[in-house]
C-alpha cells in the first residue's frame, strides 16, 4: 500500500520552474508519508512529475521501489495497491519474452500496459489507484480500481492537471481551497461527501472503475478532460420478478467457492498478515476462510469495557476460538478512546463524520505492532442486505394495511425517549424514522434513510446570508438537486431492493466504508485488503434475486446460511451492530466540554460565518435532554468539520 501524486502541465503555459515543480511534488509526498513509511521517490520528465511514497508488502527490496520505469525508459509507473493475480500473468509474460528485475506486482502490472494498453485493466484483479506515463507518446494513464477501495484525487485547469491519493498531498499544489456549498449541505445530511465531488470547488475524486486517459499532454486541453468508466456493476438482477436460473443450493456453493479464492488471492504477502475480527457474521466468515489457509493467522478485535452495549468483543473471541486463530483483544475505556480522538481527527483531511472512523483508527493504530496486512470484512452488507435500512425497505414494501397503521402512529413513537446508547431508545429513534419513511416515495426514503439529518435540519444548521440561508440560493440549490437525482437514478417505483444494494454500493460503501478504512488504516501505515469486493463476488452477488439475500425474518441470507455449518451458533438471531462509538457519553463528558466550548464558542461560530450559532446551541441542549435523538451526531459532524477547517482553511 502507497500514496500516488504528480502533476502535468504544458509547458508553454505552466509559470513554475522544473525546480520549483518538483518542489511541489516532493512537498505532495512528504504529505503522503504515512501511507508509505518505507521508501519515497519522484520522477521528472518535460511536462510531468510523479511521486511516489512506500509501504513495502510485496518485494520489499529497494529495487522494487517507485516510480519505476521500465528497461527502454519509455514507461513509468506510481502504483497504489496490490494486484493479486500478478503471478500468473508474470508466468505468462516471461513465457513471451518479457524480462522482470524485481518479484513486485507494480512490474508485472507495468508490462501488462506495455503490452495490452488500457486493455490491460480487464485482467486485474485487485484493488488500485495508479498512473503510468508514456514517454515516447507522451500519453498519461489514471486509474482507479473498480469498487473505489482506494481513493484518488484530482484537479484540473487550463494549464494543468494534478492528482493524489489525499486531499492534503493536493494542497502541495496550490489548488483553491474555496468550500463547495452543495458539498457542504450534503455533507450536513450523510456525513460524509459523496464522489465524484470534494469539500473543495473544482478538486474531484475519480469515480471506481473510472480512468483518465490523455493521449498526448503537449496537445491536451486539461480543464476539458473527462473521466471513462471500464466498469460498472451488474445490474441484471434489478429485474422486478427476480428470475434466476440458479437453484438456492448451486447459488450458495458459488458463492463459498468465490469467497474462499477471493481470500486466498489476497493472503499473498511478504510480510506479516491477519485479519480484523469484530464478531459479526462478515468479518466471521473470511476469518473462518482464511484460518484454512494460514493456521496461524492472527486476528485482532477492540472493544469497550466501559460500555457493553458497544462492545462486542465476546463474540470475536468465540469465532477466534473456533478456528484456532491467534487471537488479540484490545479492551480500551472510553478514555483510551478519547486520547486518540484529536490525532484521528487530524489526519482527516476532508469532513468526514462517522463516528466509527474513531473506532477503526484506533483498531487499526494497535494492530499495526502486530502486523502490517489485515483482511477485513467490508463490503457484504451492501451487497447482501446487511443493514437496519435494508430491513426497514423490505418491510415498507411488504406491510401493506400495516404501514398504515405504523404510519398513524408515529406521533407515539415521539413520544419515547430516543437515543443510540440504549435498547429501548435506539427502538424508539429507529420506530419513528422508519414510520416518517412509510410516507415517502422509494427514493426519497433511500434518501431519508441514508441521511442522519434531512434537509430542513441540515439547511437550519446553516448560517443565513442576508434573508437565505445557503441551501435556498439558486445555483447551490440547483447543483445540490442535481448530484442527488443522480445518486438515486437506479432507484424506481417498480424495481427491487437490489437497485437499493446497488445505490449503496455506489454512494455508501466508497464515500463511508471505503474512506473511512483508508484512512484510518493508512493513518497507522497498515493495508486492509476486502475480499467480499473481488469483483466476481460483486459481479455473482449482483446476478441472484433479492429472495436469496432478504425475506421477512432474515438479512444477508444466503451469506447466513452458507456458512451455518461451521460458524459458532452464537452469531445468529443476534441485533445487528454496526462499528459504532459511545458519542453521547463520551461528548457528555467533562474531558469533551473543553473540545466543544473551543470550536462551538459563540465569537468563533460567527467571525467563521458559515453555521447557524442558535442551531448549535438547541443541538447542544437536546443532547443533554432525556431524549437525545441523533444530536450527538449532529454536534460530532460539526466537530469534525470545525476541527477540519482550523486544520486546512486557518492554518498558514
Amino acid at each position: 500500500m502507497c500514496g500516488i501524486t504528480g502533476i502535468i502541465f504544458n509547458e508553454k503555459e505552466k509559470d513554475l520552474s522544473k525546480e520549483e515543480i518538483k518542489t511541489q511534488v516532493e512537498k505532495s509526498v512528504e504529505s503522503l508519508a504515512l501511507r508509505g513509511p518505507d521508501s519515497k521517490g519522484t520522477f521528472q520528465d518535460l511536462g510531468i512529475c510523479l511521486g511516489h511514497t512506500r509501504l513495502s508488502v510485496i518485494d520489499p527490496r529497494y529495487k522494487a521501489s517507485q516510480p519505476m520505469t521500465d528497461e527502454t525508459g519509455q514507461y513509468t509507473i506510481v502504483f497504489n495497491g496490490e494486484f493479486y493475480n500478478y503471478k500468473i500473468h508474470r508466468d505468462i509474460l516471461e513465457k513471451d519474452g518479457t524480462r522482470f528485475y524485481t518479484q513486485s506486482d507494480t512490474e508485472v502490472l507495468l508490462h501488462l500496459y506495455i503490452k495490452f494498453g488500457k486493455n490491460c485493466l480487464e485482467k486485474i484483479n485487485g484493488f488500485f489507484a495508479f498512473a503510468i506515463w508514456d514517454n515516447w507518446n507522451r500519453s498519461i494513464f489514471i486509474v482507479r480500481d473498480r469498487m473505489g477501495v482506494k481513493p484518488l484525487l484530482w484537479y484540473a485547469n487550463d494549464s494543468s492537471l494534478c492528482f493524489a491519493s489525499e486531499m492534503k498531498a493536493m494542497l502541495a499544489y496550490n489548488i483553491p481551497k474555496k468550500i463547495d456549498n452543495a458539498s457542504l449541505f450534503t455533507y450536513l445530511q450523510l456525513n460524509y461527501i459523496p464522489a465524484p465531488t470534494t469539500i473543495f470547488e473544482g478538486v474531484k475524486k475519480l469515480m471506481p472503475g473510472h480512468y483518465i486517459f490523455i493521449p498526448n499532454i503537449d496537445q491536451a486541453e486539461f480543464a476539458e478532460v473527462k473521466p471513462t468508466p471500464y466498469y460498472t456493476i451488474p445490474t441484471v438482477a434489478f429485474n422486478h420478478k427476480d428470475l434466476n436460473p440458479l437453484s438456492y443450493t448451486t447459488a450458495q456453493e458459488t458463492l463459498i467457492e468465490l469467497l474462499e479464492e477471493a481470500v486466498k488471492k489476497r493472503l499473498v504477502s511478504d510480510v506479516p498478515l491477519g485479519a480484523f475480527l469484530s464478531g459479526g457474521i462478515d468479518s466471521s466468515v473470511i476469518c473462518a476462510l482464511a484460518s484454512r489457509h494460514n493456521p496461524n493467522l492472527q486476528t485482532f478485535s477492540v472493544g469497550y469495557k466501559d460500555n457493553p452495549f458497544f462492545d462486542e468483543t465476546h463474540y470475536a473471541e468465540l469465532v477466534a476460538k473456533k478456528f484456532g486463530t491467534q487471537h488479540t483483544t484490545f479492551s480500551l475505556s472510553e478514555n483510551d478512546f478519547f486520547d486518540h480522538v484529536v490525532e484521528a481527527m487530524d489526519y482527516l483531511d476532508e469532513p468526514f463524520g462517522d463516528s466509527a472512523y474513531v473506532n477503526f483508527y484506533v483498531l487499526s493504530k494497535f494492530t499495526r505492532d502486530k502486523i502490517k496486512v489485515a483482511l477485513s470484512g467490508d463490503g457484504a452488507d451492501e451487497m447482501f442486505a446487511g443493514y437496519n435500512k435494508h430491513f426497514a425497505e423490505y418491510q415498507a414494501r411488504n406491510l401493506g394495511l400495516k404501514g398504515s397503521v405504523i404510519s398513524a402512529a408515529s406521533p407515539l413513537f415521539n413520544l419515547i425517549p430516543q437515543s443510540r446508547e440504549g435498547k429501548l431508545s435506539n427502538l424508539g429513534r429507529q420506530l419513528t424514522k422508519f414510520s416518517t419513511g412509510l410516507k415517502l416515495s422509494p427514493k426519497e426514503r433511500y434518501w431519508a434513510w441514508a441521511c442522519g439529518r434531512n434537509e430542513e435540519q441540515a439547511n437550519y444548521l446553516l448560517k443565513e446570508l442576508g434573508t437565505k440561508s445557503i441551501h435556498r440560493l439558486s445555483d447551490d440549490a440547483f447543483v445540490y438537486k442535481k448530484r442527488k437525482d443522480n445518486i438515486l437514478k437506479h432507484i424506481t417505483k417498480t424495481g427491487n431492493l437490489n437497485e437499493i444494494f446497488y445505490t449503496d454500493m455506489q454512494l455508501v460503501l466508497p464515500n463511508d466504508m471505503l474512506f473511512k478504512a483508508d484512512m484510518a488504516s493508512m493513518a497507522n501505515s497498515l493495508e486492509v485488503r476486502t475480499p467480499f469486493l473481488d469483483f466476481n463476488v460483486v459481479n455473482f452477488a449482483f446476478e441472484i434475486p433479492v429472495q436469496f439475500k432478504i425475506n421477512h425474518s432474515i438479512r444477508k441470507k444466503i451469506l447466513q446460511d452458507s456458512f451455518k455449518n461451521i460458524l459458532p451458533a452464537e452469531l445468529y438471531n443476534r441485533p445487528k451492530k454496526g462499528f459504532e462509538l459511545p458519542l453521547l457519553s463520551w461528548l457528555k463528558k467533562d474531558s469533551s466540554k473543553k473540545l466543544l466550548e473551543h470550536y462551538f464558542e459563540e465569537k468563533r461560530i460567527e467571525s467563521q460565518g458559515i453555521f447557524n450559532y442558535k442551531a448549535i446551541e438547541s443541538n447542544l441542549k437536546i443532547m443533554n435532554s432525556k431524549s437525545p435523538g441523533d444530536s450527538a451526531s449532529t454536534i460530532w459532524s460539526l466537530l469534525v468539520f470545525q476541527k477540519w477547517y482550523d486544520n486546512y482553511m486557518t492554518a498558514v
